[in-house]
């Protein structure tokens, strides 16, 4: 069974470790799986319910198409000032109201231990919308100040082979669904 994985960068930042690590994602994906990145996230007016009518601003729509269109989720994210990045909160803002997240497998990779506020943040704030964080799919690793690219975390032994578990998990959810 040919499955999607959409990744999403809650960093903006060019090169970020968070970016890198979802780059690694791609390469690391299990046989049957294609993951494609959303890439609008910059891009999205700040949420507004009295917007939140049809039609929906293109951005809007587009996020909502991609997030529609995978079978599963993977988020990376930075924490700043012991949370979730604005811009990211954002995107999950503007899909509260649709269907597109709900009880969509999601994965949470988190490149750097010392991030310790955000995550959690992620996990409440997805458990409300009805989205199912895979436990066994949600991981942090040692990426962050290191340097990595996405090459240096796929071919890092240790880092590898975390992350090709997370995305076994999240495949093996979905396919636990039926």
């Amino acid at each position: 069974m040919a499955l999607t994985f959409v990744t999403v960068c809650g960093s903006l930042r060019a090169r970020s470790s968070n970016a890198a690590l979802l780059d690694a994602v791609s390469a690391l994906a299990p046989r049957g799986v294609t993951v494609a990145r959303y890439e609008g996230l910059a891009t999205l007016p700040p949420f507004n319910p009295d917007d939140d009518v049809e039609p929906a601003p293109p951005a809007v729509r587009s996020l909502r198409e991609r997030i529609a269109s995978a079978d599963a989720l993977v988020i990376s994210s930075p924490e700043y000032a012991h949370g979730v990045p604005g811009a990211l909160k954002n995107a999950l803002d503007w899909l509260v109201s649709g269907a597109e997240i709900y009880q969509k497998p999601i994965a949470l990779l988190n490149p750097s231990p010392g991030s310790l506020f955000a995550h959690p943040q992620l996990m409440e704030t997805l458990h409300t919308m009805s989205a199912t964080v895979v436990d066994d799919a949600c991981l942090t690793l040692p990426i962050a100040g290191r340097r990595l690219d996405a090459e240096g975390i796929a071919s890092d032994t240790e880092l590898s082979a975390g992350i090709r578990a997370a995305l076994e998990a999240l495949a093996a959810a979905l396919s636990a669904r039926g």
